[in-house]
């Protein structure tokens, strides 16, 4: 509980806090029906305390779930900060008219049958947004799974778990996403200060929510699964100013035709030229990246190595093949091999065998231990050429996975340029991998990620020196 309110006072006084920290929360269409999003939504808000109070709403049942339920929002006897709303789209418009005169704060809209379902949902967009205004309520939503916050313990979704504790905020237009992406993270231990989904943004968007997350000191980057941009002045506006402190990484859905049209018949909501977007994402500081995996990758990598001041990435491994697969996703992506300077090529000359490659990548043979491994890491990290490094390993007949990585912990803070590291195979790395994760040194079981992972921090360099050197244009 001390931990809950500790979080709550952190965030107190900020705009859609009620979001996050609510003292009292409704669910308005609470039910018993097992497998119901409004028996899942209740359950979960009283499985994971938020240090408040939650009041069914139900006119049919005097309770729910052994919880007193009340049949409107305006009987329930405190003054409700946030209301779930699981009934039907058309009663939802009226649910929003009692929320206003009950005094409620903010709403999440989960139901679905708005704008994605055609001219007569869209009409009740409109009538809710009108009532909401009037009163000053805030609506995440509709058509959307809800809202978590790890850090304050609310749980105000229809997923199955509560996300874990952590730094990362994500927000996604998706709510089946969500659900995939909170499976994945549970098993990969990656944990948030935020986890939602809004759905098609009739109130509530990505600038709102840009915004928040950049104002919190918990969040140390955001992460957004995007279908449509919305009002993109606003998310534009304040992507450039949340970007020079924290990462914002993207990936846009709807890029081809194809796609486009299926988000349109998802969320409602036109998914926009994908060539504008991309440029408007790099102006405003913006990383867009093109796999799920490389969300999460790339906040992991951002938050614990430097940005590279170049495109240049050195490759070192013990194994041709892998280094090769290494240089041509660098390659494709459009990033660069450092050329190896004459005096790094004299150094390495002295400690490896006559037969090593002779250049970038670095092949360092297969009968490298430990020690050749780290002699030549030093090396490489100091050629004036050179952005970044990546070294690769692959557990031969002579290699010590674990042995290498705490050699390799060394070098986890080299001036200026990032380090990376691909320890290929299973159980055999798996601990070389746990020590270089703990040294903040990131780890990839393919080394083709990994070289896609330096060429887009280094995009995320680019793009924010173009922030740092471009006036904002009057009025923007």
């Amino acid at each position: 509980m001390a931990d809950t309110e500790t979080a709550r006072e952190t965030l107190l006084g900020r705009p859609l806090v009620v979001f996050f920290a609510p003292r009292t929360g409704a669910v308005i269409g609470a039910t018993e029906t097992p497998g119901s999003v409004g028996r899942t939504i209740l359950w979960n808000l009283i499985r994971s305390p938020f240090g408040g109070t939650v009041f069914p709403v139900n006119p049919k049942r005097p309770s729910v779930l052994g919880i007193k339920a009340y049949p409107k929002i305006g009987d329930v006897p405190e003054r409700v900060d946030l209301a779930v709303v699981v009934t039907p789209a058309p009663t939802v418009p009226g649910v929003i008219n009692e929320c206003v005169a009950a005094g409620v704060k903010g709403a999440v809209i989960i139901s679905a049958g708005f704008k994605e379902a055609g001219p007569e949902g869209a009409a009740l967009e409109r009538q809710i947004r009108e009532r909401a205004r009037r009163g000053k309520m805030r609506i995440i939503g509709p058509n959307c799974l809800g809202v978590m916050s790890p850090l304050t313990g609310l749980n105000a979704t229809f997923a199955g778990a509560m996300a874990r504790p952590g730094s990362v905020g994500f927000i996604s237009q998706s709510g089946a996403l969500c659900t995939a992406i909170l499976d994945w993270s549970l098993r990969e231990l990656v944990g948030f200060s935020a986890f939602l989904s809004i759905g098609s943004m009739l109130d509530v968007g990505w600038g709102d929510l840009i915004d928040y997350l950049g104002d919190d000191p918990r969040t140390r980057s955001i992460v957004i699964y995007m279908e449509s941009i919305g009002d993109a002045r606003a998310f534009l506006s304040a992507a450039r100013e949340v970007a020079l402190t924290k990462p914002i990484i993207i990936i846009k859905a709807g890029r081809t035709e194809a796609a486009a049209r299926a988000a349109a018949s998802h969320t409602g909501s036109l998914a926009g030229s994908n060539e504008v977007l991309e440029a408007a994402f790099r102006r405003s500081g913006v990383l867009s990246v093109n796999h799920i995996a490389d969300l999460f990758y790339m906040a992991e990598v951002l938050s614990k190595q430097p940005r590279p001041k170049g495109p240049r990435l050195t490759i070192l491994t013990n194994a041709g093949g892998p280094g090769v697969l290494a240089t041509d996703e660098l390659i494709l992506q459009s990033g660069e091999l450092a050329e190896l300077s004459n005096e790094t090529i004299e150094a390495l000359d002295r400690i490896l065998p006559p037969h090593w490659s002779h250049g970038n990548p670095i092949d360092i043979l297969g009968d490298a231990g430990p020690d050749r491994y780290a002699k030549a890491v030093e090396i490489a990290a100091a050629d004036p050429n050179s952005d970044g490094l990546l070294v690769i390993l692959t557990p031969q007949a002579m290699t010590d996975p674990t042995r290498t990585a705490e050699q390799l912990q060394a070098f986890a803070k080299l001036e200026g340029k990032p380090i990376l590291a691909s320890w290929m195979g299973g159980a055999e790395v798996a601990e070389g991998e746990g020590i270089l994760n703990r040294a903040n040194i990131p780890t990839f079981s393919y080394p083709d990620t990994a070289a896609r992972a330096f060429h887009y921090m280094w995009l995320y360099s680019y793009n924010l020196r173009g922030l740092y050197e471009t006036p904002t244009p009057a009025g923007d």
